[in-house]
This record gives C-alpha cells, sequence and structure tokens, in this order.
C-alpha cells in the first residue's frame, strides 16, 4: 500500500485528488496538509512512502523555494520546495512528487534540487498522475514531458541558462529588491549579489537589471 500525504492549499483540490487516489487499491492518503509547515509536519508523524506536494500556498511569496530552511532546521517555510528541503532532510524521508500550475525555470530547478522525485502539472491526466505516484513511490523518477524537454533544453544550451542562484538572485530583483535586501536575504555579501548580477547580464546579453529580468521572462527562467 502507498501511503500519501496529499499538500495543497486549495480545499477542493485536496479532496479531488483524495476522492481519486480513493479509486486505487493500492494507494491510501493519511493525511492532508492546507500549509508547507502542516506537510513537513505530516510527513514526520505520517512516515508516509510519498508527499504530493503543490509549490506555492497562499500568502507565500515564493522568494525563499530553493533556498529555504535546511533539514532539521525549526524555522517555518512558506513553499513547497522549501518543505520539500525539510522533508528529504528527515530521517526516513519519503519521496516528494510536485504537483503544481507553475513551469519557469525558478519553479523547476527549486523543487528539483530541493530533492523532488518528480514534477507534474495540474492539467496532467488522472492516470498519468497515478501512474507518476506510483513511479515516485517506488524511487523513480516522474517528470511531465513538458518539464523533461526544459530540463533537456538546459543541458544543450547551458550557456544561455542561469544558476539556481542566479535565479534566486534575480527573481528577488523581479519583486522590487535591491541589492542590499537580495543579500540579506540570501545571506550573501551585496559584492557577491553584484558577481552573481554581472554573470546574469552578460549571460542574457542585457546590461540592466529592468533589462534582465524581462529578458528571464522572455525564456520561461521566471514566470
Amino acid at each position: 500500500m502507498i501511503r500519501i500525504v496529499i499538500a495543497d492549499d486549495h480545499p477542493i483540490v485536496r479532496a479531488g485528488l483524495v476522492a481519486l487516489m480513493s479509486l486505487e487499491h493500492d494507494v491510501c492518503v493519511v493525511a492532508e496538509a492546507a500549509t508547507p509547515d502542516e506537510a513537513v509536519a505530516a510527513a514526520e508523524r505520517e512516515n508516509p512512502d510519498l508527499v504530493l506536494m503543490d509549490l506555492q500556498f497562499g500568502g507565500a511569496s515564493g522568494l525563499g523555494g530553493a533556498s529555504g530552511a535546511a533539514g532539521g532546521d525549526s524555522a517555518s517555510v512558506s513553499t513547497g520546495a522549501a518543505a520539500t528541503r525539510r522533508i528529504r532532510a528527515l530521517e526516513a524521508p519519503p519521496y516528494v512528487l510536485v504537483l503544481t500550475n507553475y513551469d519557469s525555470d525558478a519553479d523547476i530547478l527549486g523543487a528539483v534540487e530541493a530533492g523532488a522525485s518528480g514534477y507534474l502539472l495540474k492539467d496532467t491526466p488522472p492516470h498519468e498522475l497515478i501512474a507518476a505516484v506510483r513511479a515516485a513511490a517506488a524511487g523513480q523518477s516522474a517528470l511531465a514531458p513538458v518539464i523533461a524537454s526544459r530540463l533537456l533544453d538546459r543541458l544543450r544550451a547551458p550557456q544561455v541558462n542561469l544558476s539556481s542562484r542566479e535565479i534566486e538572485v534575480l527573481r528577488l530583483v523581479a519583486s522590487g529588491c535591491s541589492n542590499t535586501e537580495v543579500a540579506h536575504r540570501l545571506f550573501l555579501s551585496e559584492t557577491t549579489v553584484k558577481s552573481h548580477l554581472a554573470h546574469i547580464y552578460s549571460k542574457l546579453d542585457v546590461s540592466s537589471r529592468t533589462a534582465a529580468v524581462s529578458a528571464a521572462r522572455q525564456r520561461g527562467i521566471l514566470r
């Protein structure tokens, strides 16, 4: 029996997923979570095989996704990626399968680097979702075709893509943060932030913060 925790801030979505899973003889939903912190707590308490994780929760800014609280840290987390990192750092960690509406490079990389075994979009057909649940629970990779294609594109053309840290910096810049604020949020020096920005400008062939954000959105790096 595959024991699952469903983490999503929308009650209707959770209810739909519970109903779908109840149709499968080998799947059992052992807990629901409406926040990232609840997802971490449920993973610790229920010892599930798999956590089906949304990425963005109500009130979450998404700015801490890839660099959220590290394993074992008791700090509150605000995104699915940060919760994934915490869950995967547990002593007997369940697998995490992301189910989200977002497919930007920042979201994908943040989730994968946090330890997610799979990444699906919410328009995935039910039979494909069930197949992905079984695959992820068995320790296999479960990526939606569009996500797999994006990752392959990054491998084929690494020179035009940004690192996960550069994406973090640019995402904060896009939200209106100054270099000082970016440095504070990511625990970096301002000099390091400026260095990251210089590399971003070079890779995107731009010369300003505004142009960098625009180019990143056009490329699908930022949503």
